[in-house]
Formats: C-alpha cells, sequence, structure tokens
C-alpha cells in the first residue's frame, strides 16, 4: 500500500502573495477579484493577502522570488495578460514570463507559486478566461496555491 499526500483545500491562518500586471488591467482586475474571493471561500482572511502590483508580466518573476524569499507570505500566485499583436513582442513577453516564473517557483524559498498569466491570441479569449465562459483563472491559480499548501506542509 503507498502512503498518499494531497493538499486540504483549507487557507486558514495562511498569507498569500499575490503579484499582478497592470497591463491589460481590465483583464488582470478580473483575475485578482478571482483570486481574492477564491481565497475568501477556503477560508483566508484578506488582510493576510499582500497584492504587489508591477507594471507588466515581464516584472513578474523577480517581483515573485522576491516576495517569495521576503517570509512574509507562505504562497504566492502570479497574475497578468498577455495578448497576442501584430509584432514578435508576444512571443517573447509570454514566453520569458512563463520561464521566469518557473524558475522562480524552483528556488529553494519552501513557498508554493503558481501560474496565472494568461498568453491569448484576443481580447475575447482572455475575457472569456477571466471571469465568463471558461471560468477565472486567477480563482484557478489561487485554488492550486492553497492545495500545494497543504501538499508542501505534508512533505
Amino acid at each position: 500500500m503507498y502512503k498518499k499526500l494531497e493538499g486540504m483545500l483549507n487557507a486558514e491562518g495562511k498569507r498569500l502573495g499575490v503579484v499582478v500586471s497592470r497591463f491589460n488591467e481590465i483583464i488582470t482586475g478580473k483575475l485578482l477579484e478571482g483570486a481574492l474571493d477564491c481565497w475568501r471561500r477556503h477560508g483566508g482572511k484578506e488582510e493576510e493577502v499582500t497584492v504587489v502590483f508591477v507594471p507588466g508580466a515581464w516584472e513578474i518573476p523577480p517581483t515573485a522570488a522576491k516576495l517569495a524569499k521576503s517570509g512574509k507570505v507562505d504562497a504566492v500566485v502570479c497574475l497578468g495578460a498577455v495578448i497576442r499583436g501584430a509584432t514578435p513582442h508576444f512571443e517573447f513577453v509570454a514566453a520569458e514570463s512563463a520561464k521566469g516564473i518557473a524558475q522562480a517557483s524552483m528556488q529553494q524559498t519552501e513557498v508554493p507559486m503558481t501560474f496565472g498569466v494568461l498568453t491569448c491570441d484576443t481580447i475575447e479569449q482572455a475575457v472569456e478566461r477571466a471571469g465568463s465562459k471558461s471560468g477565472n483563472k486567477g480563482w484557478d491559480a489561487t485554488l492550486s496555491a492553497i492545495e500545494m499548501l497543504g501538499i508542501y506542509k505534508q512533505l
């Protein structure tokens, strides 16, 4: 018989850090609303949430790493929205943001970090993922962070 570890969806007594991009704020604001709603509904207190606003998705990874290392939070959620335009800028920002968050999450901080950065071809796709047809990816990233808190505690 194997030993089974899984996280409980309980944020009670935990501290959350959220790094959110101001770029595409019409979308990222909705992602943040979803994240905070998820936190509250799973027993977390809003006064235990630190929200750090950064200019864009490019600035999320180093900020998330610094926040994780600060000792002020138990988990970090990264939120942003990169929407394809007419130039290759999208590819660079989307890829480096994702890679940077992955690298930051693997640093030895003992703090789980989740990815809630939308990479969409159109504004319509972003709207769908920020609280309409496809749910709210800010909620999803926060739910993952809550689950990972439980898993990290057991490990």
